[in-house]
């Protein structure tokens, strides 16, 4: 399924601009799609107040896997 693009304009702080050129140009990626991920990952985010699924998942996975040192630590 094709998705609609549409242009847009802002303005972001020099060094990071230059950070997410840096990454992009290292993962071999375009600097839009960074951008798209960025603002996905922040609606997510924001939604209803929730962290991410995936962050939630690897945190459930954790701590079943590592209860009783949690609890210990705790202590």
């Amino acid at each position: 399924m094709a998705s609609t693009r549409e242009k847009f304009a802002t303005q972001v702080n020099a060094k990071t601009l230059a950070a997410v050129r840096g990454l992009a140009e290292k993962e071999g990626r375009q600097l839009q799609a960074l951008v798209d991920e960025a603002l996905i990952d922040l609606l997510e985010k924001r939604r209803l107040g929730r962290p991410r699924s995936h962050v939630m998942e690897a945190y459930q996975r954790s701590h079943a896997k590592y209860a009783e040192l949690y609890k210990k630590l705790a202590q």
